[in-house]
């Protein structure tokens, strides 16, 4: 079967990375459906975004009702499956614990029992995380890595993930779980942090001078580049078997030194426009988190290329041109 027969499923689809992936799909030739909460009302703004929406067929799913996940694979009859649903915040997480374990435990285990029901011979990919790692101390943490996960969100990708390994072990599904660490794009939401101070920085640029509150400065993160993240997820279903994947840059840095080379892009010292503000530290943050992408490079050919420094400059000039658009508009 060639990648002109297939046809991929994938759960929560208009997020970052579901369209970065049926982006990629699509380029390969794959008939690509991805499911919405609510099809007909969502507007699939990054989908349109990349000029890729009337190419995808949007149906109607929540994975966290099984009759719901059940009905999406069988009315899509998918060789793969990629299941990037869920609340996705930390952040969000700690006001919503119940609602993030049930989108993401859940959903996952409803997806699985329904692979297993309908056609084992699917193919599943589970977006898990690197912060279940928890704090890593700055030692890159491997698929060997013991999950210390310290966050509502993470305890739920935790629980996913052993989900996907039980179902893998116990009746041979071909299901794997990607560990991906931080990733960014100019299709990050405005609630990360990350868009948030990409932003801070255009506005800033543009002359205003308003403040931009944050919360702990100090803690590091392994962010990389979410194009290149979702060529993983597709790598770990291509391969001769099943298994699960760290996908990370290798590379630390700072919050601050994330908030730094975003003002520098524009010529500015970020020092004049940032305040830190306690009230925006969460109940547990992990102080640094960094992965080891070595296995992922041996057995997939993958690696990340682009820095942190070009993370932020690809999503800096994507956002002042869209500003800028507006204006001429």
């Amino acid at each position: 079967m060639t990648s002109n027969d297939k046809c991929a499923l994938i759960f929560g689809i208009t997020g970052q990375d579901g369209a970065y992936l049926a982006q990629l799909l699509i380029g390969k030739g794959y008939k690509v459906v991805g499911t919405s909460r609510d099809a007909e009302m969502s507007t699939a703004s990054n989908l349109k975004l990349l000029n890729i929406y009337s190419k995808v067929s949007l149906i109607s799913s929540v994975p966290s009702d099984f009759h719901s996940a059940l009905n999406a694979i069988k009315q899509t009859q998918p060789d793969e499956i990629y299941n990037l649903s869920g609340q996705s915040s930390v952040g969000l997480s700690f006001e919503q614990p119940a609602e993030t374990l049930n989108s993401i435990a859940l959903g996952t285990l409803n997806i699985l029992d329904a692979i297993r029901s309908l056609n084992t011979t699917i193919k599943f990919y589970n977006a898990g995380s690197g912060e279940c790692f928890g704090d890593t101390g700055g030692i890159p943490a491997t698929e060997t890595t013991a999950f210390h996960p310290c966050s509502p969100y993470a305890i739920a990708k935790a629980a996913a993930f052993w989900e996907v390994a039980n179902y893998r072990e116990a009746y041979g599904l071909f299901a794997c779980s990607g560990i991906l660490f931080n990733h960014e794009s100019p299709l990050r939401p405005a609630r990360f942090v990350t868009m948030k101070i990409i932003q801070g920085a255009v506005m800033a640029a543009l002359g205003q001078r308003e403040k931009l509150h944050l919360g702990n400065l100090s803690i590091k993160r392994d962010w990389g580049w979410a194009p290149e993240y979702v060529e993983a997820m597709w790598l770990m279903l291509q391969h001769d078997y099943a298994d699960d994947y760290v996908i990370a840059t290798g590379q630390s840095h700072t919050l601050e030194d994330f908030v730094k080379t975003a003002y520098a892009h524009f010529g500015l010292n970020h020092k004049d426009y940032i305040e830190t503000n306690p009230e925006l530290f969460r109940p547990t943050d992990l102080k640094h988190g960094v992965g080891d992408a070595r296995k992922a490079a041996d057995k997939l050919g993958w690696h990340a290329h682009k820095t942190m420094a070009e993370v932020v400059a690809a999503m800096a000039d994507t956002e002042i041109a869209r500003h800028q658009g507006k204006a001429e508009d």
